[in-house]
């Protein structure tokens, strides 16, 4: 049987980054599992994966945001891995479904995007950085959300229209587009 480390291992050893800079991550999410056993728990100090889900409707001319609470900013859905996850992109789908309210994703399988942010709420010794592998997924059509514990708001947004987005959201919008549409 695969552990969700072994899992997450195996994607990323095997997952073609599309430029050099994502490239780079790559190369240092591969060392921080080969080097960590727990990188993927919040235990893993003070870096850990985590994996989301961009969603987009069905159309793909709208994108569902969350208002974090915490950060108190638009994002994807995504988090930390639990317990029974098996695999990498279960974490990233179980965290869509608990956080948009969508219970019937088609969700893409494969990464689209990884990104290192550094948050400072996480754990009590200080910021740690979130190794976030990204996935997207669409609605079906008629999918009604529902706001979570962590957000303080769901909003689909149209492409034209976006909130204040760091650019690298921009970035996962277009290659989701690009696989999903």
């Amino acid at each position: 049987m695969t552990t969700l480390h072994a899992d997450a291992l195996g994607v990323l050893t095997g997952w073609r980054a599309p430029d050099e800079a994502e490239e780079a991550l790559r190369r240092r999410y591969v060392a921080h599992l080969e080097s960590a056993s727990d990188g993927m728990w919040r235990s893993s100090y003070p870096d850990h994966l985590t994996a989301g889900t961009l969603v987009l409707d069905a159309t793909g001319d709208r994108v569902l945001l969350n208002l974090h609470r915490k950060a108190g900013r638009w994002f994807h859905f995504g988090g930390h891995a639990e317990e029974g996850d098996p695999t990498l992109a279960s974490v990233a789908l179980r965290e869509a479904h608990e956080e948009s309210g969508l219970a019937d994703l088609d969700f893409h399988p494969e990464p689209l995007q990884l990104d290192v942010h550094v948050v400072p709420f996480c754990d009590p010794r200080g910021g740690v950085s979130h190794l976030d592998v990204r996935y997207a997924a669409l609605a079906r059509p008629g999918a009604r959300e529902a706001v979570s514990d962590e957000s303080l708001a769901l909003r689909w947004w149209p492409l034209d229209g976006l909130p204040e987005l760091e650019p690298a959201m921009h970035v996962l919008i277009a290659r989701a587009r690009a696989v999903l549409c």
